[in-house]
């Protein structure tokens, strides 16, 4: 917050929870943390009127499971010097202005990518669970729904599964990031239409033929609190409500067959997947602000994707294709291979990056949503040709305090040591254990 502010009238935080609402209809439009539901700090939301329940003592902390699949390309990827100083590689580079954000970890060991499986379900499966694969899935739940499990209960969903590709190539363990526990998947939603009419309510036949916006139903019980807000209060509400109109807009203009899931047997390249990752992330950020989740899974492109890129020139061969260096990329050899998957990683990463910097601009508090938020993006490989489960690189970013950042770590631990002390440590989720974690990784916490 620019300033604070001792004295004003203080509104309850269920406001925040109730959103705005459309009489007669389950349309709500949540809204974002004002400066009146805070203390006159800002650290913490205010007790309810004539409650004798104190103040929460901190505002509530979020986690975010960012996934790539195919793994990445070593030397492109990790940096080669360890600590604060050490260089940005190329893939890193869209992260740039986030430096003092985000922890690089290398040295990560999938424990239990070991057994059945074709190198890539084996791999997801002990990624995300830190089981082993059944052959049909992983034997236990995701990271992100035992957090959901200790965080979600209070929120309108426990977790949110976000998607990206439209891909529907192999088996369910390829399709899914999220499980809720043996064999039980949560597929991510890809259609903007489908997320926007989720967090904001039912259809109306005015929205759907986009002949009316969803805050035409709302505007009466949005003129009416505003009256009830001072000045700062007030531009903030105009302010994300502008947002949503823009997103509303943005995905009404998206063409009609974006509308639509393809059928499996579609084979051709994949589409605008830039355009629909920003406005994923958007409402990812929409939903995190308003506490209508506090645990969300993103999947920006699917475990062993075979889609091409034709934004970046790449559409000769597939992305599964150039991760390996057998030639199997036409007119290209292994190190050509290389290259081309360091531009497509680093385009991964300038969509993480996005979303890191939408979280940064929105304000909450005495800082940004940012600020409470955890978020820890993960491949299903480390260098990609071999399958390599050992030595995998991720990247943890968040602005909560006990966060450990800024720098490259190479650690020895497992994926189980690197959840678990994010969990407990840092977003203090108390979930206990978790598969393959015997130890904290202290350089995670500050």
């Amino acid at each position: 917050m620019s300033q604070v502010i001792t004295k004003r009238h203080r509104i309850s935080r269920r406001s925040l929870l109730k959103g705005v609402t459309a009489a007669g209809s389950r349309i709500a439009v949540g809204l974002p943390p004002l400066v009146s539901m805070f203390n006159s700090l800002g650290t913490a939301y205010a007790a309810e009127p004539a409650s004798t329940v104190k103040a929460e003592s901190a505002i509530e902390s979020r986690f975010v499971l960012w996934f790539n699949g195919n793994g990445i390309p070593e030397r492109y990827w990790i940096p080669s010097e360890e600590g604060s100083d050490y260089r940005m590689t190329p893939c890193l580079s869209p992260l740039a202005p986030f430096r003092d954000d985000f922890h690089v970890l290398s040295g990560v060991d999938n424990a239990a990518a070991k057994g059945n499986g074709n190198g890539h379900t084996n791999s997801m499966s002990g990624l995300m669970t830190c089981t082993t694969f059944t052959g049909r899935g992983p034997s236990g739940a995701s990271i992100d729904q035992v957090i959901a499990a200790k965080l979600g209960n209070e929120s309108r969903f426990r977790s949110l599964q976000i998607g990206v590709s439209q891909e529907s190539f192999g088996e369910s363990m390829q399709r899914n990031m999220s499980w809720s526990g043996f064999e039980r998947a949560l597929p991510p939603e890809m259609i903007p239409h489908r997320l926007f009419d989720r967090l904001f309510g039912e259809r109306e036949e005015g929205w759907v033929n986009r002949k009316r916006s969803i805050l035409d139903s709302v505007r009466d019980d949005a003129t009416l609190l505003r009256k009830k807000l001072p000045g700062d209060d007030q531009a903030r509400v105009d302010e994300h409500l502008d947002g949503i109109r823009d997103m509303e807009r943005a995905i009404a203009g998206l063409p009609p067959e974006y509308q639509r899931v393809d059928p499996p047997d579609f084979d051709g390249d994949m589409k605008d997947w830039p355009r629909i990752a920003k406005l994923q992330s958007d409402l990812l950020v929409q939903a995190l602000a308003t506490r209508q989740t506090r645990v969300a899974s993103y999947m920006l492109t699917k475990c062993q994707g075979l889609s091409r890129f034709p934004w970046l020139g790449y559409t000769s061969a597939r992305h599964h294709d150039y991760t390996h260096a057998d030639g199997r990329a036409p007119g290209a050899d292994g190190v050509e291979g290389q290259r081309v998957l360091r531009d497509i990683c680093k385009w991964h990463v300038e969509e993480f990056a996005y979303l890191v910097g939408r979280l940064k601009a929105t304000p909450e508090g005495d800082g940004t949503v940012f600020d409470n938020t955890v978020l820890a993006y993960v491949h299903e490989h480390a260098e990609a040709n071999p399958h390599k489960n050992s030595g995998l690189a991720m990247i943890v970013a968040g602005g909560v305090k006990s966060l450990g950042k800024g720098r490259h770590t190479r650690v020895t631990g497992t994926v189980g040591d690197v959840y678990l002390t994010l969990a407990d440590e840092v977003l203090k989720a108390g979930i206990g254990s978790f598969p393959t974690a015997t130890k904290s990784l202290s350089p995670l916490v500050a």
